[in-house]
Parts: structure tokens; C-alpha cells; sequence
């Protein structure tokens, strides 16, 4: 693959052509030639497209099957990651060439939508973003159309956090991640809560995404019963923090599972009463009690470990 690559490369004398010949002497000069590949590119994918759309290349009459055929240029310009590209669409005389690469009424090539999303899910502001953009790209955008188009994402969101779940899943995980965000010009604490779920044939699925203003067992009860309304009839074991009243919540509304304590947790809680001197002698400890619990799960959940 590597020699492939290379193969398809500029040797170092054509690559002192292509400068020569396009003049390069600065990065700029690199942005313009780019730009210029990018629009000549671009340019021969459409006429690519409306070759395929009519079945025979330009002048190949003979391989003409259709009354439909070419009809000119429409002039039209993009905003490309190189800056605006001006570029001529290719139409056809019945009018029903619709292009994939440059969609009609489609001004923007940069992929801006997806580069709004990812910076807006990084907890960006949308001032920040438009200032980013505009550093960027040169684009100039409105704290409202960002706002539109991270919007179009909450139709997928609410799908994926509402989607039926199995009714029996072998291993759950809860856990809250906490962390601080900018909230009406302040900064404030909150709490991402996360369900992990290993299915009956050992597959792993994050089950829900839950944000909230701090952990808290009365908010993990809303959590439990949505997991219930969403399909989930039984969980075998689930694994807590020591979090106060967790384990009465899990209770409510699946009495049947084993509640499995974190051992992580249970292993700090334990070490802040062992002498330091003692502390080398606590992995072996825990070491055999991992083993343990172990064949414990491994006799619980069956096929799940083989």
C-alpha cells in the first residue's frame, strides 16, 4: 500500500516543475494553487456526474441512447476550505440532472455543518465558534444559524436516547462522571450519568446518557425506571459507586439483581485503614479476591464468559 503511494507521488524533479510552473514562492502561493487543483477537480467530477446521468461522454455520439443531452453552463461559486471556488456547473436540455458532488442550491463545500457540531460539542460558545470559523475559513456566520444547525443534531439525540432496549442484559454499570461548564455567564458543576450494559451474548452497549446537577440516588431512580420503560425487564448484576442510597433504588425496581459494589471503591475505602508498611502486602489480597469473584460471575452469568 505504502509503495503504492509512492508510486503515485511527485519525484523530486517534477515537483521542482510544478513549482517552477505555477510560480510558488510562498505559502500563499501554495493556497492559490491548491484552491486551483480543488476548483479543477471539483469541476471534473460534475461533468463526470452529468456523463454518467446521460450514459455517453461528450462527442461520443455513437454511443447515444437518449434524446436528453448537454446544455451549457450554469457559473456558480462555493465557499471551499481554499476560500470561494467559482465553478460551472454542466446542465442538460430536459432539466432532471441533479448533481451529488455540488448539490443544487448547495453554496457551501467545507463541510462548516460538521466542523459547527464538533466544535459545539466541545462546549464551545457560539461566539467562540463564529470567531473560529471566521479566522479559519473567511466565512462570516450568525450566533443564529449555528444555533439552527446544532438544532438539526436533537432529533438524532432524542432517537438514540429514547431507542427500545433488550429486556434482559447479563452486566450493568452505573456511574456519574462529574465536571464543570459555563451556564449563564457562571461556571457550575455537573453530572454526566452513564449505563454501560453487557447483553446475554457478551456484547457492550451504552445504554444512556443522562446529564443532571450533581449524583444524587433520587436522580438514579429516574434513570432505573426509564431503563424499565425503554424494555429492560431484568439485569442480572449491576455494578455502583457507594453511593448513599443507590443500592435501595436499584431495589425499587429490580429486586431480582445482585448489586455488585465497585472494587475500585471498596479498595480505596479499605487501604485508608491499613498501616503504610502494610500497603505491598494488599495486592496479593485483592488479587486472590478478584480471582475469586471471578468464577463467582463466570457460575452466575453461564455463557455469557465462555
Amino acid at each position: 500500500m505504502a509503495k503504492e503511494k509512492r508510486k503515485n507521488m511527485l519525484n523530486r524533479e517534477q515537483m521542482k516543475d510544478f513549482i517552477k510552473e505555477n510560480e510558488i514562492q510562498t505559502v500563499d502561493d501554495i493556497q492559490r494553487v491548491l484552491k486551483d487543483l480543488f476548483a479543477e477537480t471539483l469541476q471534473g467530477m460534475l461533468e463526470a456526474e452529468l456523463d454518467t446521468h446521460l450514459g455517453y461522454e461528450k462527442h461520443d455520439d455513437n454511443n447515444k441512447s437518449t434524446e436528453n443531452r448537454r446544455n451549457g453552463h450554469s457559473s456558480k461559486s462555493v465557499r471551499s476550505d481554499y476560500g470561494e471556488v467559482d465553478i460551472d456547473v454542466p446542465r442538460d436540455r430536459s432539466g432532471d440532472f441533479a448533481p451529488v458532488i455540488v448539490k443544487k442550491g448547495q453554496r457551501n463545500v467545507t463541510g462548516i455543518e460538521d466542523q459547527i457540531i464538533a466544535l459545539y460539542s466541545k462546549g464551545i460558545s457560539t461566539r467562540d465558534i463564529q470567531s473560529h470559523l471566521e479566522q479559519l475559513y473567511g466565512i462570516e456566520v450568525s450566533p443564529t444559524l449555528i444555533s439552527n444547525i446544532t438544532n438539526k443534531i436533537m432529533p438524532t439525540i432524542k432517537e438514540w436516547q429514547s431507542r427500545p432496549l433488550q429486556n434482559t442484559y447479563a452486566f450493568v454499570f452505573l456511574d456519574a462522571i462529574h465536571y464543570k461548564v459555563k451556564q449563564d455567564g457562571m461556571i457550575v458543576n455537573k453530572a454526566s450519568y452513564m449505563v454501560i450494559g453487557i447483553d446475554m451474548d457478551g456484547r457492550k452497549d451504552v445504554l444512556g446518557i443522562w446529564i443532571g446537577e450533581n449524583e444524587t440516588a433520587k436522580f438514579w431512580l429516574v434513570v432505573l425506571n426509564e431503563l424499565k420503560n425503554r424494555g429492560v425487564e431484568d439485569i442480572l448484576i449491576i455494578s455502583v459507586d457507594n453511593l448513599k442510597g443507590l443500592g435501595e433504588a436499584i431495589s425499587a425496581c429490580y429486586p431480582k439483581s445482585e448489586i455488585q459494589k465497585c472494587i475500585v471503591h471498596q479498595v480505596r475505602n479499605s487501604v485508608r485503614f491499613v498501616n503504610y508498611k502494610d500497603l505491598k502486602k494488599i495486592p496479593m489480597i485483592y488479587f486472590h479476591l478478584f480471582h475469586q469473584l471471578f468464577h463467582y460471575y463466570k457460575l452466575i452469568l453461564g455463557h455469557v464468559f465462555e
